[in-house]
């Protein structure tokens, strides 16, 4: 293999730390992200994450754990796992972008739930900085090694990790790129699914009452297949079905949350700040001429209109508190994706002095679009009426660097799956005029793309 080399470099770690944290970079040639990705199920099934962006100028895949920062801090998480990744990161001076190492993971939708179900062992925050870790920007491949360590004298293991480096990149190179099939569904529930109908009637009642403006209800699906399913197996499928969105899978333990969001929570480059606000959807036209209608009618509805005025209007409040220089477009164009289409309004502004990507996280999540109006009532409600765990559904996922650069989605279009059961996670804005059987109808829109990588259908 041909490899060009960047550098390697130790730094330690804190100053009461005796802790080492060593790094070594090489750039590659060709590499499949997927294959990398599943070169690693042997000896790293349950410790690997994957990141793509919607723009594919960015992917990110991370095998094993050098490093964790897991919390339950409630509210506090965000602060803490910033403060933990500074600390750790702190002394790394590094010029070069490519030599960056990555914190890659997410933050649940609510520390306050408390429902057990698939999420049961799941922390509220889960962040890992990969042993191996593959980033391809553009058309350049690069492999980063990192360990952290309090051994004093870790030469061996390093040694080990650049054998099992070279391993890795040469069985991703090297071997056919696997075509998989899709798993064999044998049956479906919709768990609380009268009660997911009931709650909608519930929450109206209670908007018409002025407790709240806008409460967004999710429900779930539960399939079960006739076998396992792997990571690699349904990653590819979800790759290779919605390359227009954000794609992301994260492992932990025997769990892998993963999905394809069109939805940027916030993105951070040199300083500059970005973010979407994507609300309002209807369904995507069997024609172009059905397309453009049903667009154009979404262009022209009250109700999605409003929808998505409530997030433009918060998201660009945190920006301008966080931001300067905030630049809005007058309104909403359309964003289309292969199953649906949603209003969309981009955001952006260079960061204060004193503001991170982390920050802006705390303060944008949740949105209107997945919370709802305002949002301390809205979660109120959802936390009474919603009778399952969100977990990382509709939550901040994604990557920071050394540099405070970054990207975060918003995990909707996500699925669970564990072993041979998958969930699925969707919902909608609910207002004064929502009517049960339509918001019902929109769910199943929005658990296609899932379904499909899944190789399911459901019965409508």
């Amino acid at each position: 293999m041909q490899h060009k080399w960047y550098n390697a470099t130790e730094i330690e770690v804190g100053s009461n730390s005796k802790q080492i944290f060593y790094m070594e970079t090489i750039e590659v040639s060709r590499l499949s992200a997927l294959a990398f990705f599943a070169a690693g199920e042997a000896k790293y099934k349950g410790k690997r994450n994957f990141w793509q962006n919607r723009e594919k100028t960015f992917t990110l895949v991370g095998l094993g754990h050098a490093y964790k920062i897991e919390n339950n801090k409630g509210t506090k998480r965000f602060d803490h796992v910033e403060s933990e990744w500074k600390q750790l990161t702190s002394q790394i001076v590094q010029e070069d972008q490519h030599l960056q190492p990555i914190l890659f993971g997410g933050f649940t939708f609510d520390p306050q739930n408390e429902v057990a179900g698939e999420w049961a062992k799941f922390p509220q925050s889960y962040f890992t900085v990969a042993s191996h870790q593959l980033v391809i920007r553009n058309d350049q491949a690069f492999v980063t090694i990192n360990l952290i360590t309090n051994e004093t004298n870790s030469a061996q293991t390093f040694e080990t990790l650049r054998k099992e480096r070279d391993e890795l990149i040469h069985a991703a190179q090297v071997k056919e790129v696997k075509t998989y099939t899709k798993p064999t569904m044998i049956s479906y529930a919709e768990p609380f699914k009268e009660e997911y109908l009931q709650s909608i009637d519930q929450v109206t009642t209670l908007i018409k009452a002025n407790e709240a403006q806008k409460v967004v209800i999710a429900r779930s699906l539960a399939l079960q297949f006739e076998g396992a399913i792997t990571s690699p197996q349904i990653l590819s499928h979800v790759v290779h079905e919605q390359p227009e969105s954000f794609l992301f899978g994260l492992e932990h333990e025997e769990m892998l949350f993963y999905g394809a969001s069109p939805e940027r929570l916030v993105k951070v480059n040199n300083g500059r700040a970005f973010s979407s606000c994507v609300a309002g959807s209807i369904k995507r036209g069997q024609t172009a001429e059905q397309d453009e209608a049903l667009g154009n009618s979404l262009l022209n509805d009250a109700k999605n209109r409003g929808e998505h005025h409530y997030v433009v209007e918060m998201i660009t409040d945190t920006f301008e508190k966080n931001c300067r220089d905030v630049k809005i477009p007058n309104g909403p164009k359309l964003l289309k994706i292969r199953d649906i289409q949603h209003l969309y309004t981009p955001v952006e502004g260079q960061l204060n002095d004193d503001a991170t990507i982390l920050q802006l996280v705390k303060h944008l999540h949740p949105t209107p679009a997945l919370g709802g109006v305002p949002r301390e009532a809205a979660m109120h409600i959802i936390r009474q009426y919603e009778p399952m765990n969100r977990g990382l559904y509709a939550a901040p996922i994604g990557w920071l660097d050394a540099d405070g650069n970054g990207e975060f989605a918003v995990a909707i279009r996500s699925a669970a799956l564990v072993q041979d059961k998958a969930y699925l996670y969707a919902g909608g804005g609910i207002v004064a005029d929502s009517n049960p059987q339509s918001e019902y109808e929109e769910t199943l829109v929005k658990f296609r793309p899932m379904l499909r990588a899944l190789g399911g259908q459901l019965h409508e």
